[in-house]
């Protein structure tokens, strides 16, 4: 009898920490479009008023990130540097793929400014990253919409899974 008390525990332990790590994947999502954000807007400033170039712009841009993005800022920087790959675009995507925990709409808005980076003129790079900028608003818009509650649902609903999957196992 112990041991399905024990397993019961578990099971709501699982489950609740599932909840409770899709929560912590929002609130990383989160913190990662709002650097990348940072990011976009110091690097439009410089294309406008210093005109500086891709790399070197890209290693400045590292410093207003942290973590994963840090570490692809970094990766690109040393692709744009020994320019291994053809283009930005390619640089950029061998730094996304070698980089652990770059969350889902993160990387697709880096895959984005990838497209836009080194093949225009400088209005044509600052109305793309302009593009990439716009499109990390609406992204952060939309995971602040009724986030306290929606968290809180995620860990809730983990937790009474788990609840669940217990009774129905015991």
């Amino acid at each position: 009898m112990i041991w399905k008390v024990i397993g019961g525990l578990l099971v709501i332990v699982g489950c609740g920490g599932f909840g409770f790590l899709v929560a912590a994947g929002v609130k990383k999502e989160e913190r990662y479009l709002r650097e990348l954000l940072e990011a976009l807007e110091f690097m439009s400033s410089e294309l406008k008023y210093r005109m500086t170039s891709l790399p070197e712009l890209i290693g400045r841009a590292s410093a207003y990130t942290s973590g994963a993005l840090w570490q692809v800022f970094s990766i690109l920087d040393r692709e744009l540097t020994t320019q291994i790959a053809p283009n930005a675009e390619a640089c950029l995507k061998v730094a996304v793929e070698n980089t652990e925990g770059i969350p889902v709409l993160t990387g697709k808005m880096l895959r984005m400014l990838g497209r836009n980076l080194g093949k225009f003129d400088l209005s044509g790079q600052i109305s793309g990253i302009n593009f990439v900028k716009d499109a990390c608003r609406e992204n952060l818009v939309r995971i602040a919409k009724d986030k306290k509650e929606r968290l809180r649902s995620y860990r809730t609903l983990g937790v009474c899974a788990g609840i669940a999957l217990a009774i129905i196992l015991l």
